[in-house]
């Protein structure tokens, strides 16, 4: 069954400064601030949340459709997208713009300097809902911020149900405007953090927002997830990994998990599991879309880690 994944498609250009950036930032002298860090390591990955949970989702057995936009610079990932046979009719090409792309220099105390371009995704919203077909489920994942809006219209007003995921998207909008996006989706997804800038924002309790939606779920890093749903909280187990690499990337193959449990009509706590699972799998690698796995692979770690078979 489709799923209708809206959100960004994305290069992520990673630089390793081998050093501390505190050893070249003079603090009395921040209003002034002009420095330069040689960076020998760099490499370019794939990312982007649509990008990232089409390629877990499709490697579950599902069928994910992109809704995205893409810059002049798009070649080498549509490429990518034939490569593993990706739907891509909803992949929008938007001339004289660069794919969204983030610049992301490290430290040697994994401290970060980062710079987002956001390009083609501003121009998310020349995308519609209207012209997919088939969808049994959406999500609207971080995107240009009329896109969501539309987006979440579009869902409503076709009576598809969405995930509602708005990532660090989240800032763009003030209480009015989320409460809106919760009001018309199915299903919420945010991390720890983002859950507190909901409540800020709104005025809701965790509570009052899993009342307004069929689910509502939190992820908590190494202390697992949480998910509210049919009026119960289900407690879901970290997944212990083989080891811990790069976390980038790792909320996108949850909300694979998520979709694939929704659209199968796994009960929530298998659907929690098995998300935990596609998380751990992702931080061993670096990257959003450099860890490969089989459904007998799954299977088989599902059933490790939980004593039952998922497939």
């Amino acid at each position: 069954m489709r799923t209708l994944i809206c959100g960004s498609i994305a290069y992520d250009n990673i630089m390793v400064f081998p050093d501390q950036f505190k050893n070249h930032i003079l603090p009395e002298k921040i209003h002034v601030l002009n420095v330069a860090f040689l960076v020998p390591e760099m490499r370019r990955e794939f990312g982007g949340c649509a990008g990232n949970i089409a390629y877990n989702l499709k490697m579950l057995g599902g069928e994910p459709v992109m809704m995205a936009t893409v810059g002049d610079d798009c070649a080498p990932y549509v490429t990518r997208f034939g490569q593993l046979n990706l739907a891509q009719e909803h992949v929008r090409h938007i001339p004289d713009t660069f794919t969204a792309q983030a610049f992301i220099t490290t430290d040697l105390d994994d401290n970060q300097i980062t710079a987002f371009h956001p390009g083609a995704m501003n121009f998310s919203h020349l995308n519609s809902v209207t012209d997919s077909s088939d969808i049994q489920l959406g999500i609207i994942a971080p995107d240009g911020r009329d896109g969501m809006i539309q987006h979440a219209r579009e869902f409503r007003e076709a009576g598809i149900p969405f995930v509602f995921d708005p990532g660090q998207g989240l800032p763009m909008y003030n209480g009015e405007e989320l409460l809106d996006f919760i009001d018309k989706a199915d299903y919420i997804a945010v991390n720890d953090y983002e859950g507190q800038l909901l409540q800020d924002r709104t005025g809701c309790n965790l509570e009052s927002l899993a009342n307004k939606a069929k689910a509502l779920i939190i992820t908590l890093g190494a202390h697992g997830s949480i998910i509210y749903a049919d009026s119960k909280k289900f407690e879901i187990p970290c997944v212990k990994p083989k080891e811990i690499v790069d976390p980038t990337g790792c909320g996108d193959a949850y909300r694979a998990g998520l979709l694939y449990g929704i659209v199968n009509k796994l009960d929530w706590q298998t659907t929690g599991q098995l998300s935990s699972l596609l998380g751990a799998l992702k931080i061993a690698h670096r990257g959003g879309q450099n860890h490969r796995f089989s459904r007998d692979q799954i299977d088989q770690l599902y059933f490790d880690n939980f004593g039952a078979h998922i497939f």
